[in-house]
């Protein structure tokens, strides 16, 4: 939710900043004017009320017609004032129901348009040659079976498409990326944290994911409950409701959790293997800081992510995701994607979005700095999801034979493991 004062002293950024995502410009005058009628019925109500208090002193000292009169006045007074209540009440729920449908405003350095806009920031790390090695790359799903690590048939049996098993060394592989990305997190100074992937309905649309992102949520309607598509849901509502002092300030969350998304729309994109799938496991960091500070905090996600993809030994680059794919959330986001051989193109592998004060005044959440009580920012930003950083890593680090070796920074977590060897048949 934005700040309706700076909606009302510089709407013509508010309908920019509409018009940037390709969302609803009307939007804007609709609540221009529902927040109009809420403040003018608000100071009506507060008048009436003012004079009814005031005729009630004068009522006890009065007699005969005129307190006759008096009280005739009081039964007008009062018919007002439950009219004028009712209707700034009317005024204030549509000022709010418009306030959630309109999306955070985007920062100015933001690229100006849809998916394909984008602007590359860095690239890092070097792409493999197979071809001058001698082989042609297999994919993910290949590799993955020769190595006896991904099962993708039989997760289609037992739950459908979009499902799978990881086993064998394929699951040691997630534990050792998760252990491996907490350890990282909280090496910098981040609180490691498992989190609920059910959260009640005011978590998720106060975060801004009963949106746009609505049709891809899960929703358990006999208990009202949906399943999170990121551990970002309950890291945000964590502190819902609550003021934070100023001194504890930056808050840093590493979540792990299970994720559900629906890839609403996704048909016929990615459907071999495990890189676009309905469930899976992530980590992921969230910042609770001052509004001051949440560019800066912003670089800093960004670079705990280089960090990481630089530690598996991965080419990636890092792009300014463009005005029209960003999530409601989020005021500018940042992608990480890392080169996937057998596609021959850079795919998203993390995500660091600045949500500025968005998510915070939606879950009420606030920082006291002295006298002053006001909205925080909150960040967020992927450090591992699990089954595109596991397609990743076999297909970059792939061998002729089908093993894939194992990049040194993650070799700890796997029992000291060099090479995962294909299984015998």
């Amino acid at each position: 939710m934005i700040d309706l004062r700076l909606l009302r002293e510089d709407p013509d950024r508010v309908r920019a900043s509409q018009r940037a995502r390709g969302e609803d410009v009307a939007l804007v005058d609709a609540l221009l004017s529902a927040d109009e009628r809420r403040r003018s019925s608000g100071v009506r109500f507060d008048e009436l009320r003012a004079e009814q208090r005031a005729l009630g002193t004068l009522i006890p000292k009065a007699s005969g017609d005129e307190k006759a009169e008096l009280l005739k006045q009081a039964g007008q007074l009062a018919a007002d004032v439950k009219a004028a209540d009712a209707e700034r009440g009317a005024a204030d729920t549509e000022t709010q129901e418009l306030a959630l449908q309109l999306s955070n405003l985007v920062h100015p350095e933001v690229p100006v348009g849809g998916e394909e806009d984008f602007v590359t920031l860095e690239t890092h790390g070097t792409i493999r040659d197979f071809g001058a090695e001698g082989f042609d790359p297999k994919d993910h799903l290949e590799l993955g079976t020769i190595l006896g690590a991904i099962d993708v048939e039989r997760g289609a049996k037992v739950s459908g498409s979009r499902f799978y098993f990881l086993t064998g060394i394929g699951a040691l592989l997630e534990l050792a990326l998760v252990n491996a990305a907490i350890a990282q997190a909280t090496a910098a100074g981040f609180t490691p944290m498992l989190t609920p992937a059910l959260v009640r309905p005011q978590s998720m649309a106060g975060t801004g994911f009963l949106g746009q992102a609505a049709q891809d949520v899960y929703h358990l309607d006999k208990d009202d409950l949906y399943l999170v598509g990121t551990s970002e849901v309950a890291l945000a509502a964590y502190h819902m409701d609550e003021i934070i002092d100023a001194d504890r300030l930056p808050l840093r969350y590493a979540g792990f959790s299970p994720c559900f998304r629906r890839e609403a729309g996704s048909h016929g994109k990615d459907t071999r293997g495990i890189f676009r799938v309905h469930q899976f496991d992530k980590v992921e960091m969230f910042s609770y800081v001052d509004p001051a500070d949440s560019q800066a905090e912003h670089q800093r996600l960004l670079e705990w992510e280089k960090q990481w993809l630089t530690s598996l030994e991965l080419p990636f680059r890092v792009i300014d995701v463009a005005s029209a794919d960003l999530g409601s959330s989020a005021a500018r986001k940042f992608d990480c994607e890392a080169w996937i051989p057998t596609q021959g193109k850079y795919r998203e592998l993390t995500s660091t979005s600045d949500c500025t004060e968005y998510q915070s005044r939606r879950l009420s959440i606030r920082v006291r700095d002295g006298k002053q009580v006001k909205p925080l920012a909150t960040l967020n930003g992927t450090l591992c999801a699990v089954p595109r950083t596991i397609v990743a890593i076999l297909e970059n680090h792939q061998q002729a034979d089908g093993s894939v070796r194992v990049p040194e920074m993650l070799r700890p977590y796997l029992g000291g493991r060099e090479i995962l060897e294909p299984v015998a048949k």
